[in-house]
C-alpha cells in the first residue's frame, strides 16, 4: 500500500477513535428536546382559534395550551361538530393544540364544591380528547383555614388521583400547576404529589417567586423533576427569574411524564404582542442552545 494511503488511513481511525472519545461527546450538542408554546393567558385571550394559529406559526411557537374563558371558545359547552372544526383547524396547522387549561381545583371545604370541580374536570378531559389535546391543566389554589394544611394536601392529592384514572382511559395527561396561595410552595406541591400517585398525574412547573425559596430553585426543582410534565415559563426578556439556571435543569429531565413542552403565560400585555413573541423565540433560542 502506498505510504500516503496508509497515512490516510491511519489517521482517519486516529480521527474517528477520538470523535467516540468522552471528551468528544460532551463537546457535541444534542438537539433540545424542549418545545416553545403559548398559553392564551393572557397574551392570546382576545384571539380566535385561526388568529393563534397564524400569530404562533409566525413567530415559531410550536403548541398552545387553551385557557379557559378566552375568546378562543374552546369550552366544554361546544357541540361535536365545534369540537371537530377545533380539531381540524390544528391538525391543519403547523401548530400543535397542547391542551386545555381549566380552572378546576379541589381544596374546597365544601364536598359539593369539590364535586362540582372533579366533575368539570372530567368534562374538560373529555373536551381535550375530542379537540385532539393531549392535557388538561388543573391547579391548588390555597389552603382554607377551617381545615388542617395536612388534610387539605391529601384532599388535593386524592381528588387528583380520581381525575387522573378518568384521564388515563382518555388518553388525557393532568398537569397539576403549581399555584395557590401556601400550595404554590414546593415542599407542598411535593405532599400533594406523593398523594398523587396516579402516573396520569405530572407536575405543571409554573416559575413562580416561591421556586427560590429555602434550599433554592435546584433543590426544589429536585422534589418534583421525576413528575415533571409541562412547564409554564413567563416573558424570558425579563430576568427576575433565573432562566439560565432553570433551562439546563429542563433539558436534564428524563421523567416519562415530562412532555418537553414549555408555554408561555404572562399576566403583563406588552402593546405588540406578535413582536414579543419573536424577540422570545430569540431568547429561547439561546437558553436552549447554551
Amino acid at each position: 500500500m502506498p505510504a500516503s494511503r496508509r497515512q490516510f488511513l491511519t489517521h482517519s481511525v486516529v480521527g474517528l477513535a477520538a470523535l467516540s472519545t468522552p471528551a468528544f461527546a460532551a463537546l457535541r450538542r444534542a438537539p433540545s428536546k424542549l418545545k416553545l408554546g403559548l398559553v392564551t393567558y393572557n397574551w392570546g385571550k382576545n384571539w380566535d382559534v385561526p388568529t393563534i394559529i397564524k400569530n404562533c406559526e409566525a413567530t415559531g411557537f410550536a403548541g398552545v395550551e387553551l385557557r379557559s374563558t378566552h375568546k378562543h371558545g374552546v369550552e366544554i359547552t361546544i357541540d361535536a361538530k365545534r369540537r371537530e372544526e377545533v380539531k381540524k383547524q390544528f391538525a391543519d396547522s403547523d401548530v400543535e393544540l397542547v391542551g386545555l387549561g381549566s380552572a378546576c381545583e379541589y381544596h374546597a371545604v365544601d364536598k359539593a364544591v369539590l364535586k362540582k370541580n372533579i366533575d368539570e374536570t372530567k368534562e374538560f378531559i373529555k373536551l381535550c380528547k375530542d379537540v385532539g389535546g393531549t392535557g388538561v391543566k388543573v391547579r391548588p389554589n390555597g389552603l382554607p383555614k377551617e381545615r388542617s394544611v395536612e388534610e387539605t394536601l391529601e384532599q388535593i392529592g386524592k381528588s387528583l388521583n380520581e381525575v387522573g384514572k378518568f384521564g388515563a382511559d382518555h388518553g388525557v395527561q393532568i398537569r397539576v400547576e403549581v399555584h395557590g396561595r401556601g400550595t404554590a410552595e414546593i415542599p407542598h406541591m411535593k405532599t400533594i404529589m406523593d398523594a398523587a400517585d396516579h402516573p396520569n398525574v405530572a407536575v405543571c412547573w409554573n416559575c413562580n417567586p416561591q421556586d427560590l425559596n429555602g434550599e433554592g430553585l435546584a433543590h426544589n426543582y429536585n422534589l418534583l423533576k421525576d413528575r415533571m410534565g409541562t412547564v409554564h415559563i413567563h416573558d424570558l426578556r425579563n430576568e427576575a427569574y433565573p432562566w439560565k439556571e432553570l433551562f439546563p435543569m429542563l433539558q436534564a429531565t428524563d421523567a416519562e411524564s415530562f412532555t418537553g413542552w414549555a408555554l408561555l403565560e404572562d399576566g403583563k400585555v406588552p402593546d405588540d404582542i406578535v413582536a414579543a413573541m419573536h424577540e422570545n423565540t430569540k431568547v429561547w433560542q439561546t437558553l436552549t442552545a447554551e
